[in-house]
């Protein structure tokens, strides 16, 4: 019998106990959708290995879940392609069910007669309802592995932690076990292919539920794309401290729709990082937002079921909020105002702008973009729900914990503190464009936005 690895095992946890069956072993991939780096696949394939079972990789293609739009659609379709060719050369059978995966999974697992599903970690609720739905249907065991974090969830903390500071030393506690290579991917040695088809990514992303949100030329999608572009960010990361809040510099790495797809695993990254020959303060700035920043906002998702409401601000947030709701507004504006980019403020508008024909939106505007809407809504649940719509729909790696997080820290106070006292704001940490002006040449900003949009 194969050796078990325990760096695989201690990443993993039983979901649902059940009879395993006579077939194969399923791997459920929906967040970290890669053939390299990938714990979960890792798992699965050791799993399978060790009582002799073919391995089936599936993916549940349902356009009205998590792909809203033409671009994002296209994006994961066109990086699944790449991976059922992957696939089929290690001899693992890859699967693309259209649908409901509550609804899919059961059938298939029954016609394959499944050993046991194995599945990615998310911390958001889609995800959570669908597996204690499946919990339910099947008598097949469930596992679950993140492989999305360096550290897993549920293994970092038990508790919605406050603040970066306080979910820092517990995993610098953990790292040096669990920032580690990996293993590779080995030929399966047992089982069949029964592919019949290559993906139809044209067909598929034209279920999309918008159309109009359209491809993006600007960055390639799928997982070889995605190793090369990790290479270059890691090369040209130099000038990343000083630059990184703006916007005109290029600095930021735009690693994030591939960690948000999961075609980069964000150990590989923080790995390369790590090793490189970057200047230390280089890659302790950088390690920080890539691993203690983004699972803060994993952490913040998976302990508080109103990651996406008011009702999940901080206290003190949610009481300053309400004693301003009936603050005159100077400004308000409408979702499709927002949308169209017609507001009063120029370096708003080119930010929505660049969102929408880039895909995405550098990390120290985004912030400013956020709390704007904040100002000019009528209500912080109003501005909540037009961020998260706006965000959802236009950015790559929008429908993400790093999103959701990021809203809530812009209008609402996580994982921040109390500041002066002002109209609308309350006591929300304040941002205007004569501050953006400070930090960097927004007209330069707004003539290239005007520029490639």
């Amino acid at each position: 019998m194969l050796k078990r690895d325990n760096n695989r095992d201690r990443r993993s946890r039983s979901v649902h106990p059940g009879k395993r069956g006579n077939g194969p072993v399923v791997y459920w991939m929906s967040r970290d959708q890669r053939a390299a780096d990938n714990w979960a696949l890792l798992w699965a394939q050791q799993e399978a290995m060790s009582r002799n079972k073919g391995l089936q990789v599936l993916y549940c293609y349902n356009p009205l879940d998590c792909l809203p739009t033409l671009r994002h659609a296209l994006f994961a379709l066109t990086g699944l392609a790449e991976l059922q060719q992957t696939f089929i050369s290690y001899n693992i059978d890859f699967i693309l069910l259209e649908g409901d995966p509550v609804e899919t999974i059961p059938s298939h697992l029954a016609d394959c007669g499944g050993h046991l599903l194995a599945t990615d970690f998310s911390p958001l609720r889609t995800k959570r309802h669908q597996l204690e739905q499946l919990s339910e249907q099947i008598s097949t065991p469930i596992y679950e592995i993140d492989s999305h974090n360096i550290i897993p969830a549920w293994l970092i903390s038990d508790k919605k932690e406050y603040g970066a500071y306080t979910i820092r030393p517990k995993i610098n506690r953990l790292l040096p076990e669990y920032l580690t290579d990996f293993p590779e991917l080995q030929p399966h040695p047992t089982g069949k292919i029964t592919f019949d088809r290559s993906i139809d990514v044209s067909r598929l992303a034209g279920r999309a539920r918008n159309q109009e949100v359209t491809e993006l030329s600007w960055l390639r999608p799928g997982e070889t794309a995605a190793q090369a572009a990790m290479l270059h960010t890691v090369k040209s990361l130099g000038d990343y401290v000083i630059n990184r809040n703006d916007p005109t510099k290029n600095a930021q790495s735009n690693m994030s729709p591939y960690l948000h797809f999961g075609q980069l695993s964000p150990q590989r990254l923080a790995w390369e990082v790590y090793n490189s020959e970057l200047s230390l303060e280089v890659r302790e700035s950088y390690l920080e937002e890539l691993i203690v920043r983004r699972e803060l906002a994993d952490n913040f998702c998976y302990y508080e079921a109103s990651y996406d409401r008011f009702e999940g601000f901080t206290d003190w947030a949610k009481k300053s909020l309400d004693q301003h709701r009936c603050d005159k507004r100077e400004y308000r504006y409408a979702l499709e105002h927002f949308e169209q980019a017609k507001t009063h403020e120029p370096l708003w508008n080119g930010c929505q702008i660049d969102l929408v024909s880039r895909g995405k939106l550098h990390g120290y505007l985004r912030m400013y973009w956020a709390k704007k809407i904040l100002e000019w809504t009528g209500s912080p649940e109003e501005a909540l729900e037009y961020a998260i719509t706006l965000n959802d729909t236009y950015s790559l790696d929008g429908s993400d914990p790093n999103g959701y997080n990021g809203v809530a820290w812009a209008i609402g106070g996580v994982h921040d503190r109390a500041w002066k006292e002002r109209p609308v704001f309350g006591k929300i940490r304040y941002m205007n464009e004569a501050g953006c002006r400070r930090k960097f040449n927004v007209d330069y900003y707004l003539e290239n936005v005007s520029k490639s949009s």
